[in-house]
């Protein structure tokens, strides 16, 4: 009786989370899930702001966030965790102070568990100063070596140093780690670039809109300006602490107007080998994080990557695991660019932080190291782990264009479909891209677009069928005019005719030439897109080969597979319009057969 009174006392106070000293929690650690490993011993934080001289006297506009218990600050030493940051350490919105903490889901975690947390203001940006000639200078990475010692040198850090944050934040750290500084010991890098190239010129095509709009949100913020950034309210940069930090930050903010124009920064270099006017240098490898791989790898620093199936980096995730030899770590959820539903983002950066800044041994790092969303899975059955990518026992099918919009897996025996381009096609407004710069995200039904383009569409499904992977397209066509560009959607069509986006890729046919990367490129089509590479169309059919990107759903019995090929995106890119329309010709046949590579995998595994 005795022993069942202590196994129920026991069991209420693990319930409401309080513990006699000695009586072990139960260890639970898996993806999303944590007890037993690490105690929240602190129940707030004290926010402190000031500025750190750089090598060059640039001054840089820190927050620094330390643990408190019972509002008494903790006094020893911590690891401590930082992001670098292009859009306001903290901001002042009618009077209330909007820290990074606020900003950061769950970064509170972290606090609470034990560690110190900083965000720091990039040069010619925020509160510090200095100007920023487009992003991702040489400058601003050097900074990051800086900043991570100096806060290694504290007297409340204990030497360990960690990176956190998502976009720009999430590309700063791979910087960072470039730069190897010796108390960098893991990043959590969240939806970042690998490579510039194909985000900003996809196939060749300038993503304008992007650029557009990323301009318009760094000029306000740079000149700290309150404004609406889609229903986000933006107030003034917060002044570091002290008397004179208004001051200061106004003699900052003047800087900024230094500040270089990003988009044409990147319009006037159109090609993967262009020498900017501006910077007399080759911008898209210098700015591209790929381009010091080797750095990266010497670091030794541990990496966990996240990616989303619907934000625009997904590829990029895939390429940095498939290229670091660095201790790695793998999630892609069904997220747009500021998602994470589904997965408690909070916790899983405390697994990772508290393995490799605490020693805790939490089992991370046995665990398969790739864990990904199969969306349309059947329920409790999304989440897939996973030693390689692609996952082992993806199949790649063929599906041929064929004669009457239809999408089969045998080839026929010739055919072609001729389209006048409407250049008013559109995957929308609200988009995968729309969401890189703060904009809305989700697809409208995308048949009357289909109905603008060539669309093929496979007969209904009688099983569900999972492609999981990088979907490949080759297509044969010839032109009227010199030049065209192809957009191509994988569409999921459901039993009333509803076409959901899936997935898509771009190539503008004079960027058709095919290379070997200089990376590991999973196996996929590499575009060497330099200005020497080009080539007109000419009058006898070519092919055209690109990958789409990754993807991991289910298309479900009763629903049919659907490929569309439009000749613009009028809302996301910057394709000429010539007069009269190009008259586009797709080969469906024979030696000339058209198809869609899908990755599928096996029924029932």
């Amino acid at each position: 009786m005795r022993r069942f009174a202590r196994f129920a006392t026991i069991t209420i106070l693990a319930l409401a989370g309080v513990l006699e000293p000695g009586l072990a929690q139960e260890k639970v650690s898996r993806l999303g899930v944590y007890r037993g490993y690490s105690t929240a011993d602190y129940d707030g934080w004290q926010r402190s702001s000031l500025y750190v001289t750089m090598r060059d006297g640039v001054r840089l506009a820190v927050d620094i966030f330390r643990p408190t218990k019972g509002g008494v600050v903790h006094t020893g030493k911590l690891p401590v965790v930082w992001t670098h940051h292009r859009y306001h350490r903290a901001s002042v919105v009618d009077g209330k102070l909007i820290s990074i903490v606020e900003w950061t889901q769950g970064l509170s975690v972290l606090l609470r568990h034990g560690y110190i947390a900083a965000a720091v203001d990039v040069r010619g940006g925020g509160a510090s100063f200095g100007s920023n000639q487009g992003f991702f200078g040489r400058d601003e990475a050097r900074d990051a070596y800086e900043i991570t010692e100096w806060l290694a040198a504290q007297p409340w850090s204990d030497g360990k140093i960690g990176m956190y944050g998502r976009s720009y934040l999430g590309i700063t750290q791979y910087f960072a780690a470039s730069e190897r500084p010796p108390h960098l010991k893991a990043i959590f890098p969240e939806m970042a670039v690998f490579e510039w190239y194909p985000f900003i010129y996809p196939g060749g095509i300038f993503r304008d809109d992007f650029f557009t709009r990323w301009q318009f949100l760094t000029d306000h913020l740079d000149r700290s300006e309150r404004f609406d950034w889609y229903s986000r309210n933006l107030g003034p940069i917060a002044p570091v602490d002290g008397d004179s930090g208004e001051t200061l930050r106004a003699a900052a903010i003047a800087g900024h107007q230094a500040n270089g124009n990003i988009h044409d920064l990147f319009a006037g270099v159109p090609y993967r080998n262009s020498v900017s006017p501006a910077t007399h240098t080759p911008l898209h490898l210098e700015r591209g994080p790929a381009t010091y791989l080797d750095a990266i790898r010497k670091s030794g620093v541990a990496v966990y990557h996240m990616g989303g199936w619907f934000d625009a980096f997904p590829r990029d995730a895939m390429l940095w695991y498939a290229n670091l030899t660095n201790p790695q770590k793998l999630v892609v959820g069904p997220w747009f660019h500021g998602g994470s539903d589904s997965l408690d983002l909070g916790v899983e950066r405390l697994r990772w932080f508290d393995y490799w800044l605490k020693g805790i041994d939490n089992g991370i790092m046995r665990e398969p190291p790739i864990h990904y969303f199969t969306m349309n899975a059947p329920k409790g059955q999304e989440w897939r782990a996973s030693r390689t990518w692609p996952p082992a026992g993806a199949q790649a099918q063929r599906f041929f264009l064929q004669d009457g919009n239809r999408l089969r897996s045998a080839a026929p025996a010739a055919g072609q479909d001729r389209y006048t381009v409407d250049y008013s096609t559109t995957s929308g407004p609200d988009n995968r891209w729309a969401a890189t710069y703060g904009g809305r995200n989700g697809y409208p039904d995308l048949a009357p677009n289909d109905a603008k383009a060539l669309s093929y569409s496979t007969a209904v499904l009688g099983t569900d069928v999972e492609v999981t992977g990088h979907p490949v397209l080759h297509v044969w066509a010839t032109a009227s005019t010199k030049d065209v560009d192809l957009f191509a959607y994988l569409e999921d069509v459901d039993s009333a005719g509803r076409s959901h986006y899936v997935t898509e890729g771009a190539l503008r046919a004079s960027h058709r030439a095919l290379a070997r990367a200089p990376y590991h490129n999973l196996g996929l089509p590499w575009h060497p897109s330099r200005q020497e590479d080009l080539e007109a169309l000419p009058s006898q059919p070519v092919e055209l080969v690109f990958d789409l990107l990754p993807t991991s759903v289910v298309f479900q019995r009763g629903h049919r597979i659907r490929l569309t090929i439009a000749g613009a995106d009028r809302d996301n890119t910057a394709t000429p319009a010539p007069s009269p329309a190009t008259l586009l010709t797709v080969y469906l046949g024979a030696e000339r057969a058209s198809y869609l590579t899908l990755p599928v995998m096996p029924a029932g595994r």
